[in-house]
C-alpha cells in the first residue's frame, strides 16, 4: 500500500527481494525493497506515479489526462516495477524482470541493492516483452509482442552483451492483436510462440479505469495457436490451432524422436485455466485475503 492506499491486484505490489543463503548449517536471510523509479516516485511523492497493471495515476485535470497519454504512447508513463521474475544471466550479472522493457533492472545477488537498469543496446525497440524469459548459460531468449502489426519477435542475447538478435519472427494467425505471452515453452531444437485469444488491448490500455481484463480483451472468435519456430534458422516450422486456452505459465517442453532420431512431436506443459479469463480479476487482492474456507479461484488443469 501507499499512505491509506491499498493495491487492487496481486500484480501491482511494489516488488521486495528476498534472500536465502546457508553457510555453516546457518540460514541467512534478508530482505530489501527494488528501487525502480516507480517505488521512489511514490514513495517521494506518496502516490502512484506510474501505471501499474491495473493501477493508473489519478490526474488533477483533463491537460494532465492529456499529458500522461502521451507519455504512454512513449512508454515513459509505464511502469518499471520489476516484479516478476530473478534471472541469473550467463555471465553472472542478476535480472530483475517485469512485462514492461524498461522493468529490466540488474541487482546485487548479494547486497541485494538495485543497482541501475538493464539498458538493451539494440535498436529493436517496442515496450514490453515476455515477463519469463528462458536463461541457460548459453542463451537469453524471449519474445516481443508487436503490437502495430500483430506478431511477435522471437531473440537471443548472448552472454556478456546487452544487444538482442532477431532469431525470426512470427506473424498472428487471426485477432487485432497479439495474444498476451506472459511466459513461453522451448526445447532443444524449437522455441513454441503462444497465440492466445487473450490479446493485447489498446483502448483498455488508455483507460483511467481498469476493466475486469484490465490490458486484455478476450476474442474467442480469433482462435487459438501454437507456432513452432527453428531455433537455427528462424523460420516457422509449423502453426497449429489449439482449443481456446488461458495460461499465464509453461512449465516444461521436449521433443519426442523416433528410432532414427527425428523429432516426431513437441510436449509443452502448462497450467491451464479452462480459457476461463475470469482468473485475471479473481486475483484482485480483496479475492485472496478475503478467505471464506473455499478456493474461489478457477480450476485448472
Amino acid at each position: 500500500h501507499i499512505e491509506d492506499y491499498n493495491f487492487r491486484h496481486l500484480f501491482d505490489g511494489y516488488a521486495t527481494l528476498v534472500k536465502l543463503h546457508f553457510e555453516d548449517g546457518r540460514l541467512i536471510a534478508g530482505h530489501r525493497q527494488i528501487e525502480s523509479e516507480a517505488y521512489k516516485a511514490a514513495k517521494k511523492n506518496k502516490k502512484i506515479c506510474f501505471r501499474e497493471f491495473s493501477e493508473v495515476p489519478k490526474h488533477e485535470n483533463f491537460m494532465a489526462y492529456v499529458g500522461d497519454l502521451s507519455k504512454l504512447l512513449s512508454g515513459s508513463s509505464l511502469t518499471d516495477n520489476a516484479n516478476t521474475g530473478v534471472v541469473k544471466l550467463g555471465d553472472g550479472r542478476v535480472v530483475c524482470l517485469t512485462e514492461t522493457q524498461k522493468g529490466s533492472l540488474v541487482i546485487d545477488p548479494n547486497s541485494l541493492e538495485t543497482l541501475g537498469r538493464f539498458e538493451y543496446s539494440d535498436s529493436l525497440g517496442g515496450l514490453i516483452h515476455s515477463a519469463h524469459p528462458i536463461v541457460t548459460d548459453a542463451e537469453f531468449l524471449t519474445l516481443l509482442p508487436d503490437l502495430l502489426k500483430p506478431g511477435y519477435l522471437v531473440v537471443r542475447m548472448e552472454p556478456g552483451t546487452n544487444e538482442r538478435k532477431v532469431i525470426g519472427r512470427v506473424n498472428c494467425s487471426c485477432g487485432p492483436a497479439p495474444g498476451w505471452v506472459h511466459s513461453f515453452p522451448v526445447t532443444q531444437h524449437y522455441v513454441v510462440v503462444p497465440e492466445m485469444p487473450l490479446r493485447y488491448c489498446a483502448q483498455n490500455l488508455l483507460r483511467a479505469e481498469p476493466t475486469p481484463l484490465y490490458k486484455f480483451q478476450w476474442h474467442p472468435q480469433s482462435k487459438a495457436f501454437l507456432h513452432v519456430m527453428c531455433k537455427a534458422s528462424g523460420k516457422v516450422v509449423t502453426s497449429v490451432e489449439v482449443p481456446l486456452f488461458v495460461t499465464f505459465h509453461f512449465i516444461n517442453a521436449y521433443e519426442e524422436e523416433d528410432e532414427d532420431g527425428r523429432v516426431t512431436s513437441i510436449i509443452a506443459d502448462c497450467c491451464e485455466h479452462h480459457a476461463d479469463t475470469s482468473i485475471l480479476d479473481q486475483l484482485r487482492l480483496k479475492n485472496l485475503r478475503f478467505f471464506k474456507g473455499e478456493d474461489v479461484l478457477p480450476d485448472a488443469r
